[in-house]
Formats: C-alpha cells, structure tokens, sequence
C-alpha cells in the first residue's frame, strides 16, 4: 500500500504470534460469504454493494494517529539506514525453462511474481514502474525485463493500492488478457479496455485452462481517490493446477485468523508467497501488515511447504531499515525449526521451481 494516511492501527504492546505449530488458536471466521465450490463464469458481470467497509479487520486511525506517527518516528527509513541499499539482493537471471506439469515462480519485486502454474504464465500485482502515486522510486531495478515475459496467460491483482495495481503496466498487456480481480473492480479494469475481467467474492472460484483462481481473504483494506475508500474488495489467491499442485498469493495483508481458514480449506499448499515489510511503525501498519515473524507464522498457519518473502526490497513504504526485513524473516525461520531449504529468500529477479517430492 501507498497511502499511508489510512492504515488500521494496534497498540504497540500486542502480543506476537506464537513462532510455531503450537500457536494459539485463533477466533473464528466471521463475517465471510457462503463458499459456493462451483467456478464462476470468465468475464462474468455483476452487482456488488456499495461498500466493503465491513469486511475490515480493524477500523482506520484519523489524522490525529498519522501525525503522531510521524513526530514519533516517522514513516520512511532514517537516513544513516539508506547505507544498506546496494547489499539489497538482486540477481536477474533468465526465466526458468518449464512445462504444464511445471510450478516455478520468479521475483520480479514487491508483490510481483510471474508464477507459471500448469502451462499457464501468471503475473501477480504487477508493477512493472519505477515510480508509483504517492511513494519514492523504487530503489532496486524490475527482475524480469518486461521483453523477455512469455505470453502472459492471466493476471491477479489483491487489491487496488497503487504499489499493487499499477495502470501503466497493465496498459502493456494485450486487452484480452484474463484478469482476475476483486470484487468491485472490475468496472476500472472494463474502462481501460479489458475485455476478460471476472471479479470474485472471497471463498469464489473461476478456472483458466485447467488452473483454478481461488479469491482469499486478507487483513487489509482498498482505496485509490479521496472518494472510494473499501468501495472494491481486498484478498490473496489459491492457484490450484490439474495435478493438485498449489500456489497461495497473500498479496497484503496483516496478520490474523484468515491464514488458518485458508489453510484449512486449502490442505497442502506447496508455496506461499507471504509479505514480510512495510510494517514500521507497528502501531499504524499492524493490521495491514505482517512483519516478518508474523509472516513466518502465517505460513504456519496455512500448513504452506515453502514460504517465498515478498512485499520489501522494491519501494521503501515503511520505517524499517531496508535489509532488516530479510535479517528477522530468516531469523524467525530458524526459530520455527522448519528446514532452511524451504526458505526460498529469492533475490529480486531469482527464480525457483518446485522439485514435486
């Protein structure tokens, strides 16, 4: 997220999750739709309500909250911690060779991904530009040269925030491409000329050539103008491919109870792409972002094999150093006991593919 003038808000003495299976167990899901199993027709057009205000977490702070942040401790890192930008990791490298049968992924920064999931090519909340509205370049380059993208099959984008949904990027790809969005923003994508826009509720399900896109819940919220605060939906994706395989996109989020749902109607995700920066201060950003440990016990939760970090690196959001995000994500592996292998802490343009054992 860019705007940082409406996040949700903890206090700072909440208690961290427990970095384990052992976690205590969260509150029930409410408030969430019926879950209908059936896949949605493609392009499908619906009526949605006119706010999805009651779908947050927790309610925005005011003014009077931002302002106080910001004397406090500001909202960017401090300038001494900026020394740190050339060790952030970026190795471009060349997509990996893959087949139908194939789930690999590559990172192209931030919450971008190209995934290739059952012979399709999927791009994640892509963010092909070096600047965004409201938020300092990005300070480390794309990790996959839009030139050498195969043809993308479909897009799914987790909510409308300017780091996440960027029109200049999309404005590359052919009109026909399959997007897959939140509900309520189908009609911004049809105004741009797409012609392939399903839009889900959270727990719906549409199918592209054999890979089923599961829209999520998160702990967020939306806005992009002065006027259409949480009037779109917010969410992650399951990408499930014909062989079971299985892909969880977060997208942003912050931490709580929907990553154990997801989990439990998601048995057996292979890799999760969890967000572990942009979460300082804590008591502005908790709600709508995980920080590391969180994100650590968020794959926990929903029983992922693989958790691959995302959401740091790219724009600085937030006031944490720019490698701090790294250095307590893999410290918190390692306090989880979970095999150091499955850390997959690629660097922006790194690439991996799941071996299938």
């Amino acid at each position: 997220m860019t705007d940082q003038t409406e996040q949700s808000e903890r206090p700072d003495q909440a208690e961290r999750p427990h970095i384990g299976p052992t976690a205590p167990e969260a509150p029930r899901p409410t408030g969430a739709p019926g879950t209908d199993s059936r896949p949605r027709p493609i392009g499908e057009r619906r009526v949605w309500p006119r706010s999805f205000a009651a779908r947050m977490t927790e309610p925005l702070p005011g003014f009077l909250e931002m302002f106080r942040a910001s004397r406090q401790g500001g909202l960017r890192p401090r300038r001494e911690d900026l020394a740190d930008l050339p060790r952030l990791p970026v190795r471009p490298a060349r997509l990996p060779d893959v087949d139908a049968r194939t789930l690999a992924i590559s990172w192209v920064g931030h919450a971008s991904w190209v995934v290739r999931v059952g012979g399709l090519t999927v791009l994640t909340d892509p963010v092909w530009s070096r600047r965004i509205l409201g938020t300092p370049a990005r300070v480390t380059p794309v990790g996959v040269a839009w030139a050498n993208l195969p043809p993308v099959d479909a897009v799914v984008i987790s909510h409308n925030h300017y780091d996440h949904l960027d029109a200049p990027t999309l404005k590359r790809l052919p009109r026909d491409t399959a997007l897959f969005v939140p509900a309520g923003l189908a009609r911004w994508c049809r105004r741009r000329g797409f012609t392939r826009v399903t839009e889900l509720d959270w727990w719906e399900a549409a199918e592209l050539g054999g890979v089923r896109f599961e829209f999520v819940p998160a702990h967020h919220w939306s806005k992009r103008t002065l006027t259409d605060t949480c009037r779109s939906l917010w969410g992650g994706w399951v990408l499930s491919d014909p062989a079971g395989q299985r892909l969880y996109f977060a997208g942003d989020t912050g931490y709580g109870h929907w990553f154990r749902e997801i989990g439990r109607r998601h048995p057996d995700i292979d890799i999760a792409l969890l967000p572990i920066g942009a979460y300082q201060p804590r008591r502005l950003l908790r709600s709508v972002h995980t920080d590391p440990e969180e994100a650590v016990q968020a794959c926990l939760d929903v029983g992922a094999r693989v958790m691959a970090p995302m959401h740091w690196a790219t724009f600085l959001l937030s006031a944490e150093p720019p490698l701090e995000p790294l250095t307590r994500c893999r410290a918190a592996w390692v306090a989880s006991g979970r095999p150091r292998q499955d850390l997959w802490d690629l660097p922006i343009g790194g690439s991996r593919v799941l071996d299938g054992t």
